[in-house]
């Protein structure tokens, strides 16, 4: 079986030991993803829609650089800080998968890596070439 990684470039990658997304056959498998700007800060702190959209748009080049894309995705997993938040999160999800809805969960935590961030998401799918 064929194995690909690719590696968005955040620094931790390498300090904890994992790439932003690997796939293994037809199999994609998207690591945890926050809202993390160019610079490496939080993106938009406070703004559960922002946040979740740009946890969406790495998702989407990380699909793309192992050539598959959004209407890949057959599961998405939510972490969220504030589950009274769950529409904002949803619509951000609902814009990028509204014509190819996957399986999706959305769960509470208590707290992700910085207090700032207030979302993390992680996406399987598959490819048919």
């Amino acid at each position: 079986m064929q194995i690909t990684r690719t590696f968005s470039g955040a620094s931790w990658e390498s300090t904890v030991g994992y790439c932003r997304a690997i796939k293994a056959g037809n199999h994609i498998y998207v690591s945890g993803t926050t809202a993390v700007a160019e610079d490496g800060s939080v993106f938009a702190p406070g703004n559960a829609y922002a946040q979740a959209k740009r946890c969406f748009e790495i998702v989407k080049q990380a699909l793309q650089n192992l050539n598959a894309d959004i209407h890949n995705v057959t599961r998405t997993r939510m972490y969220v800080t504030d589950i009274s938040l769950w529409a904002e999160f949803g619509k951000a999800h609902q814009e990028f998968f509204a014509e190819n809805p996957p399986a999706s969960t959305m769960l509470e935590v208590n707290s992700l890596i910085d207090s700032a961030m207030l979302i993390e998401v992680e996406v399987d799918a598959v490819c048919l070439d």
